[in-house]
């Protein structure tokens, strides 16, 4: 018996993966625009939802179907908080906070989890897959953007336990395909996965206005570092 899961969610969420890599955060951040403040803050956020996710899917351990799917390789709370401690010091836990996003993210995870726990494959698809595919690019962007040295910061994308990542997205696939789930589930997992984009661009909106303050001020910074000769200048010299 095959669920045809993996190609289930690859299809069905098509158009809001291309929506959540429109929002303009992530437009800027694949331009290589990556404001320092507003980018730890989306980190404090992903700690949160992550340190959900990962407790939620250890919490059914046993169950038939999440035990399939829990890769322990996966998991991204410690490098979190690696890159916490980088980019807020070591009382970082005294520091950061859920923003509403985030919090309605994280209350879904947990109320899921509660009531139908074989949703929770729709969150790890989302998130993990997407930290494997693009994890490299996004860590190489950071790194540049914001000026970063000896892999501090970027701990999120590194997978340590992963040495072949597109085997592991291979077996990953696979494991999605063998789940014994009926087409019913499968598409509220399909139908959850589409929403947990739409939650991922809620999170990633919300931190659009501190990075459009901060390239403004970027901006007039540049403007107005150097004195250069204007034009009123050239005239009266002239």
């Amino acid at each position: 018996m095959s669920s045809n899961l993996a190609s289930k969610l690859r299809v069905g969420t098509k158009k809001a993966h291309t929506m959540a890599e429109n929002v303009g955060f992530v437009k800027c951040f694949l331009k290589g625009v990556v404001e320092k403040n507003s980018y730890r803050k989306l980190v404090a956020n992903f700690y949160f939802v992550y340190s959900a996710m990962e407790e939620e899917m250890d919490k059914h351990r046993q169950h038939p179907i999440i035990s399939k799917i829990n890769f322990p390789q996966l998991h991204r709370k410690r490098t979190l908080e690696q890159d916490l401690s980088f980019y807020y010091g070591a009382n970082w836990r005294e520091q950061i906070k859920l923003s509403p996003a985030g919090e309605a993210y994280v209350q879904r995870i947990r109320e899921i989890s509660a009531t139908e726990p074989e949703l929770l494959i729709a969150h790890s698809y989302t998130r993990y897959l997407g930290d494997l595919s693009g994890g490299q690019i996004l860590k190489n962007i950071a790194v540049t953007a914001m000026n970063l040295h000896d892999s501090q910061g970027t701990a999120f994308y590194e997978f340590a336990d992963i040495p072949d990542e597109k085997a592991f997205k291979a077996n990953y696939r696979q494991t999605l395909d063998e789940l014994p789930i009926d087409d019913a589930t499968g598409d509220r997992i399909v139908e959850e996965a589409n929403a947990a984009f739409g939650t991922n661009m809620k999170m990633f909106q919300e931190l659009e206005g501190n990075l459009i303050k901060a390239i403004g001020m970027m901006l007039y910074n540049s403007l107005t570092r150097r004195r250069a000769r204007g034009s009123t200048e050239l005239a009266t010299a002239e």
